[in-house]
């Protein structure tokens, strides 16, 4: 796929990474002087930038599911380039999130990462794939919010499930917090497609699953108890 609209928000946006880079890459580097709120909204700032250019709107339903207290981890279906942006950007407290090496090393995507203090994961790697779940692990247990997609990357599925990894759910068995499972819908059409009309992709946070009701799950069984979730949300906006 040519993914003519993601190339035309990357053209189009010359100056304004001029001004934001250079900012972004001090806050990163002197980060003692800069909260990680301050930092956040700096990078949901040049999130916002992509998704205008991209002229995307999203919906978001279900904030209020979202615990206020201690760290939690969203896991969410993918779609494509703007699935982050949609589900951080509608997002009040930091949040971390898991990045693949490639997408990482991205310019703007490496300033994010920096800016919310993600992880970077290497999917080719086994021993980092388990240090990246552990640092992650980490945070959430400091009291992070963090995003996780565990279908590791995307295909042309649109609104269709993919194959969940169990791995990352260690993450929550270990640190016994919230998980909230998030159902992204129509994300596909923002940057990963060659038109340029209006889009408006939904996120919608769904009922946060708490620890005495997965007590007990291996990681498999709680995968599918996300996964179900998920699926369940598509099929009502679907009307299935």
């Amino acid at each position: 796929m040519l993914n003519l609209r993601f190339k035309y928000v990357v053209a189009s946006s010359g100056l304004f990474v001029l001004w934001a880079v250079p900012k972004a890459n001090k806050m990163i580097r002197e980060k003692e002087k800069y909260s990680l709120k301050v930092r956040y909204e700096h990078a949901k700032c040049i999130m916002n930038h992509m998704r205008k250019r991209a002229r995307t709107t999203t919906v978001v339903t279900g904030k209020e599911n979202i615990p206020s207290d201690g760290g939690c981890i969203f896991y969410s279906n993918h779609q494509g380039k703007y699935d982050a942006l949609g589900i951080l950007l509608a997002l009040d407290k930091p949040c971390g999130m898991l990045f693949g090496k490639v997408q990482a090393s991205r310019l703007l995507s490496r300033q994010v990462v920096g800016l919310v203090e993600g992880v970077v994961i290497d999917l080719t790697d086994p021993r980092d794939e388990v240090k990246a779940i552990r640092k992650v692990t980490e945070e959430v247990g400091k009291g992070r919010y963090f995003l996780i997609f565990p279908e590791g990357g995307y295909t042309d599925n649109k609104n269709k499930l993919q194959e969940f990894h169990t791995g990352c759910f260690s993450c929550t068995l270990k640190t016994k917090t919230p998980v909230v499972p998030v159902c992204i819908y129509d994300s596909y059409k923002s940057m990963n497609s060659n038109t340029f009309e209006k889009v408006e992709t939904q996120v919608h946070f769904l009922k946060p699953i708490y620890y005495d009701e997965y007590n007990g799950m291996k990681k498999p069984q709680l995968a599918q108890l996300v996964k179900d979730r998920i699926q369940e949300k598509l099929d009502e906006i679907e009307g299935v």
